[in-house]
This record gives structure tokens, C-alpha cells and sequence, in this order.
């Protein structure tokens, strides 16, 4: 599995209780479209450290690396050109 799909996934299980309308496009803003708000990015924060296996520091908690699914694959990509990144199983 990707991790687009991943990240997909976890959002529509954990935010939007299994319901998927198919409107979760790679763009959509999380904080605009109210999907995540400020305790749901925490619960983001450690899902991603946990399944991909690398830290966030509090400086990368910003709405450009959190804030949609394609910016957060893209933060992970980067995460991961630094160091190992796997996807865990679930």
C-alpha cells in the first residue's frame, strides 16, 4: 500500500468515522474543510511517527506538511530521504 493510501485510509477511519464520499481528494484542506481540527492533527502527529517509524518535531507541525493528504505524503517522502521510513503493518 502507498502511502497516499495509508494516510487515506486513517483519515477516513479515524475523522470521518468509515464514511467515504470519495470527495478526499490529495488536495483537500483538512483544517478548512473541517475534517481534522487541533487535537485531531495531534492524533495525526503520532500515527505518522508510529506507522512510518520517524520523529516530528513540534517545528514540523505546520499546515504545510499536515494539512492534506499530498502534503503529508510529501512530508513523509522527505522524512524519508534522510533516513529509513517503512510502512508498518496495521
Amino acid at each position: 500500500m502507498q502511502q497516499k493510501d495509508v494516510i487515506r485510509a486513517f483519515v477516513i477511519e479515524n475523522f470521518l468515522y468509515g464514511q467515504d464520499d470519495h470527495t478526499l481528494t490529495d488536495e483537500v484542506s483538512f483544517l478548512e474543510k473541517g475534517i481534522i481540527d487541533s487535537t485531531g492533527v495531534l492524533e495525526l502527529v503520532s500515527f505518522v511517527e508510529e506507522k512510518f517509524g520517524f520523529a516530528v518535531t513540534d517545528d514540523e507541525i505546520i499546515p504545510d506538511n499536515f494539512d492534506s493528504i499530498g502534503k503529508l505524503a510529501d512530508f513523509v517522502a522527505k522524512k524519508a530521504s534522510t533516513g529509513p521510513v517503512a510502512v508498518q503493518n496495521a
